[in-house]
C-alpha cells in the first residue's frame, strides 16, 4: 500500500497554518536536548546538564506520593476532575500557603491544571489583550514564547550578572505605565538565583503605587505573573518570600504559579496551580476547562493527600535539597578552582531552584565567535552538555549557559570536571 500523501501539494506545505502558527518558534532548549539524547544514544559519554528535569534514578518522586497514586487509582479515581481541580486538592493547596507561605487565601482563589504551563499560559491569554505589553526580565524561561502566543507586545528587561540575572524596582519602573503585566520567576530559570525580599517589596510597592493611579482614572490593572515553581529549592543563605506577604496590598495583582513538578521531581505527574484574584481565577478555569488541562483526578488525590503530610514532605525536601546543592556545589567549587588557576570561567554560587549560571569566556578563541559554537566546543572537547543564555531570550554572545542538575550523578558530574579543565586549557 502506497503512503498517502499528508501534506499539502507545491512548495510550501505549511500555508494552511495561521500567522501565529508559521511565526511560532519552537523551544531551542528542547532541540539541543534532543540532540543530546541522539548522541548518548550511539554511545557518547556526555554530561548532561541541558534539560531542567528530573532522572528518576537520581531523584524519584516522593515515596508516599508515589503510593497515594497507586491507591487513588485502585479506588476508581480515574474519571473527569472538576474544571477548578479537585476540591480536596484545592483545600490542601490552600493549607499549604496559610502553613508555609504565611498567606491565607479564599478556596477560590485556586486553581489546578495539568502542570504549570497552562496556568503561565491562561494567566496571559486571560488578562493580555493583543497588543498590550507585557514586561519579562531577560534570561527568563518562555515568556517571548507566551507573548507571541497571545499576541503581546514583549518588553524584554535586559538583567546582569552582578545582580545574578534578575530585575530591581529601577529598571522595572519605566515601563509600569504601559504595562499590563511583569512576569517575574524566582528562584530563577535559568541562573539559579533568589529575588531578595527587599528588592521584591520595591517591586510590589511600584506596582500598587502604579495601580492607585490607574484606579483614578478608570484604566486596567498592572498584575504580575509570580511563577515561584521553585520555591522549595533554595540553599545556603537565600530566602523565598512573595510579594503579597511583604505588601499585602498588591494582593489583588498577583497570580501565584506553582505546583509538584520541581517540589517533589514528579515533572511527568503534570499538577500545577495557580493561586490569584478570584476573578482572574475563575476567567482561567472556563479558559482551561474549554482546553481540557486538567490534572489527571488521581494524581489530584494523591498531591492533596502528601500536601497534608507535613513531616513526609519535610523529610524529602530535606534529603532532595541536600542531594542538589551537593551537585550544585560541585559544579561551583570545581569551577572556582579553575577561574583560580587562571581559566577563562566564573560562575554564580547557587542560591536556588536545579540551575548553576556559569560564563566560559571562549568567544574569540580558537575560532569560536558564537555562543552556540562554545556550546558545541565543550560538548564535543569534553562531553559536557549546556544551554547557551540565548534560548532564554538574553541577546549577545556573552558566554553564559545555564547548567541544570536534575538529570546527572555526582560521579558524572566528578568526571566531567577534569575534562572540561582540559577542554579550557586547550582553548588558550
Amino acid at each position: 500500500m502506497d503512503a498517502l500523501q499528508l501534506d499539502l501539494p507545491g512548495n510550501d506545505p505549511r500555508l494552511g497554518l495561521c500567522t501565529m502558527a508559521r511565526e511560532l518558534i519552537g523551544s531551542e532548549i528542547l532541540r539541543i536536548a534532543a540532540e543530546i539524547r541522539a548522541a548518548q544514544a550511539r554511545g557518547d559519554e556526555i554530561c548532561n546538564l541541558t534539560v531542567g528535569d528530573f532522572s528518576p534514578k537520581e531523584f524519584p518522586i516522593p515515596a508516599a506520593l508515589r503510593e497515594a497514586v497507586l491507591r487513588a487509582l485502585s479506588a476508581g479515581e480515574t474519571n473527569y476532575p472538576p474544571s477548578d481541580g479537585v476540591l480536596r486538592l484545592r483545600e490542601a493547596v490552600r493549607e499549604f500557603y496559610r502553613t508555609r507561605l504565611h498567606l491565607d487565601v479564599p478556596l477560590e482563589a485556586t486553581l489546578i491544571a495539568g502542570g504549570s504551563r497552562p496556568v503561565i499560559f491562561a494567566t496571559y491569554a486571560t488578562l493580555v489583550e493583543r497588543g498590550d505589553v507585557v514586561v519579562y526580565p531577560v534570561p527568563s524561561w518562555n515568556n517571548n514564547h507566551y507573548c507571541h502566543l497571545v499576541g503581546a507586545r514583549g518588553v524584554p528587561l535586559t538583567t546582569r550578572a552582578e545582580e545574578g540575572f534578575l530585575p530591581t524596582a529601577a529598571a522595572l519602573q519605566p515601563h509600569l505605565r504601559s504595562a499590563r503585566l511583569i512576569a517575574l520567576n524566582t528562584p530563577l530559570n535559568p541562573a539559579g538565583t533568589v529575588l531578595r525580599p527587599e528588592e521584591l517589596r520595591r517591586i510590589a510597592e511600584s506596582v500598587v503605587a502604579e495601580n492607585r493611579r490607574r484606579a483614578s482614572s478608570g484604566e486596567k490593572p498592572l498584575y504580575i505573573l509570580y511563577d515561584q515553581v521553585y520555591w522549595t529549592l533554595t540553599f545556603g543563605k537565600a530566602r523565598h518570600d512573595t510579594p503579597v506577604r511583604l505588601v499585602p496590598e498588591s494582593a489583588p495583582y498577583v497570580i501565584f504559579i506553582d505546583g509538584i513538578s520541581k517540589a517533589f521531581a514528579a515533572t511527568g505527574l503534570r499538577v500545577g496551580w495557580g493561586v490569584g484574584p478570584p476573578a482572574v481565577i475563575g476567567a482561567m478555569r472556563d479558559l482551561l476547562g474549554h482546553v481540557g488541562a486538567w490534572a489527571p483526578r488521581a494524581e489530584q488525590v494523591a498531591t492533596a493527600e502528601v500536601l497534608r503530610d507535613a513531616a513526609a514532605v519535610d523529610a524529602y525536601g530535606r534529603d532532595f535539597r541536600a542531594q542538589l546543592q551537593t551537585r550544585l556545589d560541585r559544579l561551583h567549587a570545581g569551577f572556582s578552582a579553575m577561574h583560580s588557576a587562571g581559566l577563562p570561567v566564573n560562575d554564580i554560587a547557587p542560591q536556588g531552584a536545579i540551575y548553576l549560571s556559569a560564563r566560559f569566556d571562549l568567544v574569540g578563541r580558537r575560532g569560536l565567535r558564537t555562543n552556540d559554537d562554545v556550546r558545541r566546543y565543550l560538548l564535543e572537547e569534553a562531553g559536557f552538555a549546556v544551554v547557551p543564555f540565548q534560548a532564554f531570550g538574553l541577546q549577545g554572545d556573552t558566554g553564559w549557559f545555564r547548567l541544570s542538575v536534575g538529570a546527572v550523578s555526582t560521579r558524572e558530574i566528578d568526571e566531567a570536571l577534569p575534562r572540561v579543565e582540559s577542554a579550557l586549557r586547550k582553548a588558550l
